[in-house]
């Protein structure tokens, strides 16, 4: 059954279990920050859904965004002097954007159908094997990539079917890499999925002997725009 959620289009893709900061500036999503806050916005959740490259929402509609998105569960805000907002989510919960509605509130809306996962398949020994060596090839990466300083080790907590958002977090994949994960409704594929993808990229690494810059390196405001 469709529900409706406010929707932020973003240049990123959320993922259910990773984490997303965002600098509030937009008058239109600082009324939604606001309505979060305030329990306007039911459990304090909106969707983020990623725009596709060359598109814009607003002119756009629906055909400029990706079809399935993650909601972010509000964790964090701080309201800054001039009325911007610092906030910090998590991705909760995956969905597909049915229809998008432009004028019932100064933000977006969109009708949604949420997507559950299929659940593992092959039983604990075969997660437990793609959950190790997908911890394997993420540090490989970031060992290829980063200083040692600039990042760590995943929380050994962090169950199996959110371990793969985490790891991409960390990683510069292409948004469409990122976005095939999202999409993915096996947890056991998305295992597989984040483990081939950071090899490949660990390889790319290799063979160019270049880096990427530093995540640190970069101050960048997420925005609708």
């Amino acid at each position: 059954m469709a529900e409706t959620v406010p929707v932020f289009p973003l240049g990123t893709v959320l993922m259910p279990g990773a984490l997303l900061p965002l600098h509030i500036f937009e008058p239109r999503y600082r009324q939604l920050t606001i309505d979060l806050v305030t329990g306007a916005v039911p459990d304090k959740e909106f969707g983020v859904v990623a725009v596709r490259e060359g598109w814009t929402p607003d002119e756009d509609g629906i055909e400029g965004l990706h079809s399935v998105g993650c909601t972010a569960a509000l964790r964090d805000v701080r309201r800054l002097p001039d009325g911007r907002f610092d906030i910090v989510t998590r991705g909760a919960r995956r969905f597909r954007l049915l229809e998008l509605d432009t004028e019932s509130k100064p933000y977006l809306m969109g009708s949604v159908e949420f997507l559950p996962d299929t659940g593992f398949e092959g039983g604990d020994d075969l997660t437990s094997m793609l959950t190790s060596s997908a911890r394997d090839a993420h540090r490989r990466y970031c060992d290829t990539a980063w200083k040692t300083d600039d990042w760590s080790e995943p929380d050994a907590a962090i169950p199996a079917d959110e371990l793969p958002a985490v790891l991409a977090a960390d990683c510069l994949l292409p948004l469409a890499d990122k976005q095939g994960l999202l999409e993915q409704a096996s947890p056991t594929e998305r295992l597989r999925m984040v483990r081939l993808l950071l090899a490949r990229e660990t390889g790319l690494l290799t063979q160019l002997r270049a880096v990427p810059a530093p995540l640190t390196t970069f101050s960048v405001e997420h925005s609708a725009n």
